[in-house]
């Protein structure tokens, strides 16, 4: 690693002195820094502020600093580059960003040694059919077909052209199995490893017992349309970035051809987090499992 990026959300508290930490490990380590442009006030060398666009082509790893949704921005700001990025978590649950701030210096001088793995996560392609207005918007967690007032809305759902069923719901989670643990799981979708490729459709208060979350191969294409007597419905790509719907609008969802690298340590196993972010399975005090008995 002779150039390191930075992605940093300073309205979380801490923030600045992470960056702090980072511009003095490059230059005691003659690591080459570049912080995107609003962090200009806390660059200490000429040249080293860039745009977030020219930032990844700067850059052998960047570092993203804030909670989840500063590293799902981070993943869209990469484009196809494929940067490997570590999250450093200067927020509250941290799926994403796992590492501590506690630990960075050990951290960057284990990327520096190439003391690290690799997990690559699948994204997802959203656009609205036959709309010339918006490009096509890129998803880590997950794309959100949802109302945009008090009332419930209509969705028929497509695979490969072929109709699959109807929801009247609040809306429908489209989630990448990196996004399974995000939206979709806080509507009783399935948690699934994210290294795995997949989609998972879960429908949000759905006004049907019928009405179960599926799941898709990565190769299928997904349709959405609108089938409500409403032109209020939103399409939200990872909570950030919504685009205004209509009745009759189409939106198709498919696998993307890129991808996220998050570097991961051998002691961040994505079964670890799902213990001790949500203590997942994890027993009462005061047993273990040698206390169960097949008796």
């Amino acid at each position: 690693m002779k150039n390191l990026g930075v992605v940093a959300n300073l309205q979380r508290a801490g923030t600045e002195e992470i960056i702090r930490r980072i511009i003095d490990w490059c230059e005691q380590n003659d690591v080459s820094l570049f912080l995107c442009n609003e962090l200009t006030d806390l660059n200490r060398r000429s040249g080293s502020v860039v745009s977030e666009a020219d930032l990844p082509s700067k850059s052998d790893v960047i570092i993203s600093i804030g909670g989840d949704g500063t590293l799902l921005a981070t993943a869209r700001l990469i484009g196809k580059s494929c940067v490997p990025i570590l999250g450093i978590n200067a927020g509250s649950l941290g799926f994403l960003t796992v590492q501590r701030p506690d630990d960075l210096e050990d951290a960057l001088e284990r990327i520096r040694r190439s003391e690290y793995d690799i997990e690559n996560r699948m994204m997802l392609e959203a656009r609205v059919l036959g709309d010339d207005q918006h490009d096509s918007i890129f998803a880590l967690n997950d794309v959100v077909v949802g109302r945009s007032d008090v009332r419930m809305i209509k969705l028929a759902l497509y695979s490969d052209d072929i109709y699959t069923c109807s929801y009247a719901a609040d809306g429908l989670i489209i989630a990448t199995p990196t996004g399974s643990t995000a939206y979709s799981l806080a509507v009783g979708g399935p948690i699934l490893n994210p290294r795995m490729d997949a989609m998972i459709a879960s429908p949000i208060a759905p006004h049907s017992l019928a009405s179960r979350p599926l799941i898709f191969s990565s190769d299928e294409k997904l349709t959405l349309e609108i089938a409500s007597d409403t032109d209020l419905a939103m399409m939200t790509v990872d909570g950030q970035v919504s685009i205004s719907l209509k009745r009759g609008d189409r939106i198709g969802v498919k696998k993307a051809d890129r991808h996220v690298s998050l570097i991961r340590f051998e002691e961040n196993s994505f079964y670890g987090i799902l213990q001790s972010k949500l203590h997942w399975g994890v027993l009462p005090v005061g047993e273990s499992p040698q206390d169960e008995s097949p008796d």
